[in-house]
């Protein structure tokens, strides 16, 4: 504020300095025309008009400069009161800005203050709700520790009824064991005289046997002795009563063995993987083979081509392997067919499996080896008989 005051009354003394200063040039300017311009001539005398006091004229200028100045002092004085005037108005403002600063410095305070009652409510209702958690985690700590305490006292009232129930029990079987030992050495000394009698008694009965055993033996000799004779000769008669014997035919050799790729091989199981394993495993070996899920479709696949040797499991939906050798076996065209059957009980099932007819029954696990040679063997390829 003061700063604007000082700077509008530097500007009024300025421009009354430059307003007397351009006075003076006008001053000046005026005087020196007069001094060097030459004399004029005398004009024609012509009427001469009303003269106006000049602009120039020394009085003119004086008024003039009068008038500059009072318009320096009044420009002055209107600086000065504009001036306050600002200085007013901006006190008033700064007055104003204080008020407001006030009443917002009144208003921080309270939003402080009501912060900070929120904050120590808050505070208090953590510090609260802290103590209340605190408390009822001791609770439940007291609770937990009085719980292990009980069941402690619990466990060991329990062991020590077990100890006393063990030692009752222990002393119950000592008393029992004692009670059946007598019983035990009593048993065994009536049996002893029993089988000292039943023993005497055997000897007795030996005696009479070996006696009875001889006297049958001398008579089964000489019975037999008398059958041997009649015997040689019955024989002697028959000799020299028979015919002279027929030529005896000659002996045909056996059929020549086949090759793998002429025998088909069926396999009937349910696992999907079983079947595509055994198949490969055949197929290697030039074997060919056909495929069925169960029973049923092992003998609708029979009765299209009959192969040479059967390899079927024992647990089958629908037909089982047994039920499925028994219709072969009741069947005309496939009672001579060979069965090899894969069981995982071959000892529980061996005498069902030899009643239905199987021909090959095979435990699991297997070698694959003796599969390959039982099949050759049955179908007569000769490739070798199987491992022990």
């Amino acid at each position: 504020m003061d700063e604007w005051i000082w700077w509008l009354l530097a500007m009024a003394l300025l421009v009354l300095v430059l307003g007397r200063a351009a006075l003076r040039r006008a001053r000046r300017a005026q005087r020196l025309p007069e001094r060097d311009a030459p004399p004029p001539r005398p004009p024609a005398p012509l009427p001469t008009p009303p003269t106006e006091p000049s602009s120039l004229d020394p009085g003119v200028s004086d008024d003039a400069h009068e008038r500059a100045a009072a318009a320096a002092e009044a420009a002055l004085r209107e600086a000065q009161d504009s001036a306050r005037r600002e200085l007013a108005a901006r006190e008033a403002a700064e007055r104003e800005a204080a008020a407001r600063a006030a009443a917002e410095r009144a208003a921080a305070e309270r939003v402080a203050a009501e912060r900070a009652a929120a904050e120590r409510a808050q505070a208090e209702r953590v510090q609260a709700e802290r103590e209340e958690r605190q408390r009822r985690e001791a609770e439940r700590l007291e609770r937990e520790r009085q719980a292990r305490e009980r069941l402690e006292a619990e466990r060991l009232q329990a062991e020590r009824r077990a100890e006393a129930e063990r030692r009752a029990r222990l002393e119950a079987e000592r008393v029992e064991a004692e009670r059946r030992d007598a019983e035990r050495r009593e048993a065994e000394r009536v049996e002893a005289e029993r089988l000292a009698a039943e023993r005497r008694e055997a000897d007795r009965r030996e005696a009479d046997r070996l006696a009875a055993e001889r006297a049958a033996a001398e008579r089964a000799a000489a019975e037999r002795a008398a059958a041997e004779r009649a015997e040689a000769e019955r024989r002697r008669q028959a000799i020299e009563a028979a015919p002279p014997p027929a030529p005896v035919p000659p002996v045909l050799p056996p059929p020549p063995p086949r090759r793998p790729e002429q025998i088909l091989v069926m396999v009937a199981d349910d696992s999907k993987v079983v079947r595509v394993k055994t198949s490969r495993l055949l197929a290697a070996h030039q074997f060919r083979v056909v495929l069925a899920e169960d029973g049923r479709q092992a003998l609708a696949l029979i009765g299209q081509e009959t192969p040479q040797v059967l390899i079927t499991d024992v647990e089958m939906p629908g037909m089982d392997g047994l039920d499925l050798t028994r219709a072969l076996r009741a069947d005309a065209r496939t009672a001579a067919l060979p069965v090899v059957m894969i069981t995982s009980a071959d000892d529980r099932l061996r005498d069902q499996a030899q009643q239905a007819g199987v021909t090959v029954l095979m435990g699991k696990p297997y070698a694959e080896a003796d599969l390959v040679a039982h099949v050759a063997r049955l179908a007569g390829v000769g490739t070798g008989a199987p491992s022990a």
